[in-house]
């Protein structure tokens, strides 16, 4: 499994490197199939936020969903330690899932008639050189844009991602492994865009939007 750290507005000293690989080695126990592991390191220079001065984001990428996890504190040893123990959670979780998953036994499906393991879609990574239409709308998946509302201070930032659709438990499923508090797909019964979301305890809900014409 690869390794990839990465440093924004900040740099990244060779000891801190060494520590996030020595850190993360085991990682791969838990994801054999993993091929990537990207860090990034980010630190807030606002002296108001001097708590959660450093930030590190882990994205694992491999044949499986990208799963994720971040993390901030006032040094990014203790930002390290919060993140990695998010991402071995959320890894320990899908791996029991999948157990209870082969129990149910081979064959089964999700209701859907699609087979309880097939793949979610999975982000592709970032490219180097960003590839936008001339209105900022990335038309590169895995590109990131930001653009600005006319004279405004506020900031949009866009990216494009593939959707495979895919059944509300497998959104569920995706929602935990990234860590957000929503996720949005498309249902592969509908064909509906949706969105699932954490609402309170173990209930969410789904959000759904009808893109018929009405003329």
């Amino acid at each position: 499994m690869e390794i990839a750290v990465v440093g924004r507005n900040t740099e990244v000293p060779e000891r801190f490197r060494t520590h996030v690989e020595e850190k993360l080695d085991k990682v791969e126990q838990l994801a054999p199939e993993a091929q990537r592991l990207d860090v990034e390191l980010t630190r807030e220079r606002n002296p108001r936020m001097a708590d959660k001065a450093e930030r590190i984001e882990l994205t694992l990428r491999g044949k499986g969903p990208v799963v994720r996890a971040e993390a901030s504190a006032s040094d990014r040893y203790a930002a390290l330690d919060l993140a990695t123990a998010k991402l071995t959670e959320r890894l320990r979780r899908s791996r029991d899932r999948k157990k209870d998953r082969r129990k149910a036994g081979p064959g089964e499906t999700n209701g859907s008639g699609a087979p309880l393991e097939a793949p979610a879609a999975v982000e592709a990574a970032a490219e180097e050189t960003p590839n936008i239409r001339s209105n900022g709308v990335p038309t590169r998946t895995g590109v990131a844009t930001e653009t600005q509302l006319g004279d405004s201070p506020v900031v949009v930032r866009q990216k494009l991602h593939d959707a495979t659709p895919m059944t509300i438990d497998q959104a569920l499923y995706e929602m935990e492994l990234v860590g957000h508090p929503f996720y949005l797909f498309i249902d592969e019964e509908t064909s509906q865009p949706c969105v699932v979301y954490h609402r309170h305890g173990w209930t969410y809900g789904v959000i759904r939007l009808d893109t018929r014409v009405v003329g």
